[in-house]
């Protein structure tokens, strides 16, 4: 009886995992949106991803790796050159890494494809979207194990273009999502000093603000003292010196009379988060400098680094800038999946739009206590789009853990230049976006970005 009993209760399970988005999670979140908890749960297959990666790397399966044929092996006419041991876990991890996150891009590019154009949830492909999760659970373990059966041969050379494209573009996506925060921010507290009528709200920006341009100065000041040195390290100076240029410049702009009179909500709280983030992005390119007088993070054999000449360095991959920058892309794919602006500019560069009316039986779906159907007439986000941002979490996500290391001819996993000037030219990039957000409403009257 008890087996009988545990056996409908799997099916229960199951059937909720073949259904919508709201049997899934209404008993925790009873009153969210559909959208949102479809968003979320998308959100937990890329975060499962992502954990499947960091186990990859850890040391305890990187020797169950050596059992499985791409692994280290001796290939004829591949010359496989194996120095160390650290070498060859690193490497086992950072194929390991590769092929699950192609996987997760997979999963998602898929979804991108069959998702194109639809309009509200009336369309039949919106049931797809919202429901038959235990199905695309085992797409998703399907695509994976595929993966790892992929031959060698050039597969990851190939991939880390990819992934270097695909990171450079959510670097610049994390960016617009900063911008968005700030935005509503400043917004929100404002509205609350005007209608408190209480400096405290003016306080609280004017400090986080200082707070911000305070944290920025001290990473300018100890980019200067660890990541360059007297005679050395020419490109680190210029890089740092230009960024900093540049982020006086947007905030000097950002606080412009002709700017404030077409913006009113545009301030130095958006403009100091921007040059934070510039900051980090900038420390995160000078931690891939292949010159070990100008990376500290370069260290001697002994501590698990192996110089390989001329080409570059190979080391570990846990270090501070990943830390960051898996904890940044972790909160960044939380706001994308809760995400609910009202910045048009925003919006129109995410493919968001704000929440249609709630219908009158979508109220009363709500006070039923289950989550609600808010898409009948209208989505609140581009399905597709949504998840070409995923495809590009993964790519980032991939070469956050493996540092942006290259394999090269000796199947070593390498730092190199690229790593560097494709992050410093996305912090360009993303300054130029910030800077056009400003400017746009006057260099375009006629548009209403209100």
């Amino acid at each position: 009886m008890g087996a009988c009993l545990g056996a409908c209760s799997l099916l229960s399970c199951a059937s909720c995992l073949c259904g919508s988005a709201p049997c899934i999670l209404c008993g925790c979140c009873p009153s969210t949106q559909n959208s949102t908890i479809s968003r979320l749960v998308f959100t937990l297959f890329l975060f499962l991803g992502v954990l499947v990666s960091i186990i990859m790397l850890s040391p305890g399966v990187e020797s169950q790796l050596y059992k499985l044929p791409w692994v280290c092996a001796d290939v004829p006419g591949t010359p496989v050159v194996l120095q160390s041991h650290i070498d060859c876990g690193s490497l086992l991890g950072h194929r390991a890494v590769y092929r699950m996150c192609f996987a997760t891009a997979a999963f998602f590019f898929l979804f991108t494809l069959l998702m194109v154009c639809v309009r509200s949830s009336q369309d039949p492909r919106a049931a797809i979207q919202n429901g038959f999760w235990f199905f695309k659970f085992l797409v998703f373990v399907g695509i994976t194990v595929g993966a790892f059966y992929i031959p060698d041969g050039s597969f990851a050379n190939i991939w880390f273009y990819f992934g270097v494209v695909g990171s450079f573009l959510f670097i610049l996506i994390q960016l617009v999502l900063l911008i968005d925060f700030a935005h509503s921010w400043n917004q929100r507290w404002l509205g609350k000093a005007e209608e408190c009528d209480s400096r405290a709200w003016y306080a609280g920006l004017f400090f986080f603000t200082l707070l911000f341009y305070s944290l920025s100065i001290a990473a300018v000041t100890l980019l200067f003292i660890y990541y360059t040195q007297p005679s050395a390290c020419y490109e680190g100076k210029a890089f740092i010196g230009l960024n900093l240029t540049l982020c006086v410049c947007v905030s000097i702009i950002a606080v412009l009379p002709k700017i404030q009179e077409a913006q009113p909500n545009s301030g130095l709280l958006q403009a100091s988060a921007v040059t934070l983030y510039t900051m980090f992005v900038t420390w995160s390119a000078l931690s891939n400098v292949p010159d070990q007088k100008c990376n500290p993070h370069l260290t001697s054999i002994g501590n698990g680094t192996v110089q390989i000449g001329a080409e570059g360095y190979a080391t570990q991959w846990w270090d501070a800038p990943s830390i960051v920058g898996l904890i940044i892309f972790i909160l960044c794919t939380f706001f994308i999946s809760l995400r609910s602006s009202n910045h048009q500019q925003v919006n129109s560069l995410l493919r968001t739009e704000e929440s249609p009316p709630i219908l009158e039986a979508t109220q009363q779906q709500q006070v039923k206590g289950r989550a609600f159907d808010n898409e009948q007439d209208g989505v609140t986000y581009s399905y597709s789009f949504f998840h070409f941002c995923l495809v590009l979490a993964s790519l980032h996500i991939m070469m956050t853990l493996t540092n942006w290391y290259r394999p090269n001819e000796t199947q070593k996993m390498i730092s190199t230049w690229t790593a560097v000037w494709v992050k410093i030219c996305a912090s360009w990039a993303g300054l130029l976006l910030y800077l056009w957000t400003l400017v746009a409403p006057l260099l375009l009257p006629n548009r209403d970005f209100n």
